[in-house]
């Protein structure tokens, strides 16, 4: 008789294949199913791994078999399978929660609405640089689980998103990061704040007295809910300048400080590779989380100066005729939109459009009307947009395709202008992702040197 352990993997992407060989590894028996198409090296993959699997539908008898199933992050709970596996009461993990099991390597997590691609990139880069045996994982990176089956590190510096959290249970971070909490992803939420807020709180679950929770001490939301929950976690907030209990912090002399009970310096903000307010906090996440874990103090001061940024997060795409063009792709949601605005020039030719999530434009409306001297919409319908922001720019442009909006950016910025493309949607009626986005606006610049 087969006792061996049925697990299902949901999804034939990064974090299902990695799933499906630790499964395999740890002698379980493995079935994956994706109901779209899984991409060729990871079929490749598959069949290596002697794993079995389907695509293009979701055969029930199997799936319903399992003892367990590990889901994808962007599958929701209300797709079909899974509302027959819940009927089933089959327990349902994510590729973290079951990579979580099989190590003892320290986890530092982090999650937010924005910035976390970045922090996560910089901390990793200033372990990594501090010659720690460090792997990068979750929402960048490869997949946790691969790594633990195959690769085994010391430290993980994992990017969270709420969609990851949500099937996390008995997994525990040591060093818990949340730079921001604005509203993002609400479709995948009964549009209720509530439910993304409580999403996102999951990453400080189970963590004990020596764990650490880390987060920016002036969002709101943040601190509303911490109101309401209860955390043995030590606390280390940070703020722009000093507050009450503040951990990180920038000083009246330009200093940025950081002070923590294991490792304390100070070095001048204008250091820092990264710039903007937003950054600074990404920055003081980073530093701090490398505080915590006792890197000397010239590694931390060294990395978080030399770093370079994430591709499509305010990448200069290059100067044309006297106008600076920048990627900021990466910014599907409005509260991301905003950090660019925040940091540009007036005289700022805005390029919006996409997929809208439910989007709220007021929460950028005031740096709009400040920065913005023209709106160059870039999407299938651009109804809302045009009908929000009609009477707030002085040009608006409703444009259906990349190259129809590069040429009215050219024809409406002049030498000293800035065109960011910071689209505040999903790229998906389009492109086939925001690096596709991003990838064909610099090909465009580029294109008109």
């Amino acid at each position: 008789m087969n006792n061996r352990k049925r697990l299902v993997v949901l999804g034939g992407g990064e974090s299902g294949v990695g799933a499906a060989i630790l499964g395999k590894d740890k002698g379980m028996e493995v079935f994956l199913s994706d109901f779209g198409q899984i991409p060729e090296r990871y079929r490749q993959q598959l069949e290596a791994e002697g794993i079995e699997w389907e695509q293009g539908q979701h055969t029930l008898e199997r799936i319903l078999s399992a003892d367990e199933v590990v889901k994808s992050p962007g599958i929701p709970p209300t797709a079909p399978v899974m509302k027959a596996i819940a009927e089933k009461g089959i327990p349902v993990i994510s590729e973290i929660e079951m990579a979580g099991r099989f190590t003892d390597a320290k986890m530092v997590c982090i999650t937010g609405s924005n910035g976390k691609t970045t922090t996560t990139l910089l901390t990793y880069h200033i372990l990594r640089e501090a010659g720690i045996n460090v792997g990068l994982a979750g929402n960048v990176g490869r997949s946790l689980a691969l790594q633990v089956a195959r690769t085994p590190h010391d430290v993980y510096v994992i990017e969270l998103s709420s969609f990851q959290l949500e099937n996390m249970y008995e997994f525990k971070a040591n060093i818990a990061v949340m730079l921001n909490i604005t509203p993002d992803h609400l479709d995948r939420y009964d549009y209720k704040m509530d439910n993304y807020v409580k999403a996102k709180f999951r990453i400080i679950r189970n963590l004990t007295s020596e764990d650490a929770f880390i987060f920016w001490q002036d969002d709101p939301t943040i601190q509303r809910q911490l109101e309401q929950i209860a955390t043995e976690a030590r606390l280390f907030p940070f703020a722009e300048h000093e507050e009450h209990q503040s951990h990180a912090w920038v000083d009246d002399a330009g200093e940025l400080v950081f002070d923590t009970s294991e490792t304390s310096l100070k070095m001048p903000r204008a250091e820092l590779s990264l710039n903007g307010l937003h950054n600074l906090y990404n920055s003081m996440a980073a530093g701090l989380s490398a505080c915590l874990l006792d890197i000397k103090k010239e590694d931390i001061r060294r990395a978080l100066s030399d770093f370079e940024g994430v591709e499509h997060r305010l990448e200069p795409a290059g100067t044309v005729d006297g106008v600076r063009y920048i990627n900021d792709s990466k910014a599907t949601n409005v509260n991301s939109c905003w950090y660019a605005l925040e940091s540009m020039p007036k005289g700022t030719v805005l390029i919006l459009g996409g997929k809208d999530k439910g989007n709220d434009y007021s929460e950028i409306e005031p740096l709009v009307r400040e920065k913005v001297k023209a709106i160059v919409c870039m999407g299938k319908n651009n109804s809302k947009l045009i009908s929000y922001f009609g009477g707030i720019v002085d040009q608006i442009r409703d444009t259906h395709s990349l190259d129809e909006a590069m040429a009215a950016c050219h024809e409406i910025a002049r030498p000293g202008d800035t065109v960011l493309l910071s689209p505040c949607c999903a790229s998906f009626d389009l492109f086939s992702s925001y690096e596709d986005r991003g990838r064909q606006f610099k090909q465009a610049v580029a294109a008109m040197k």
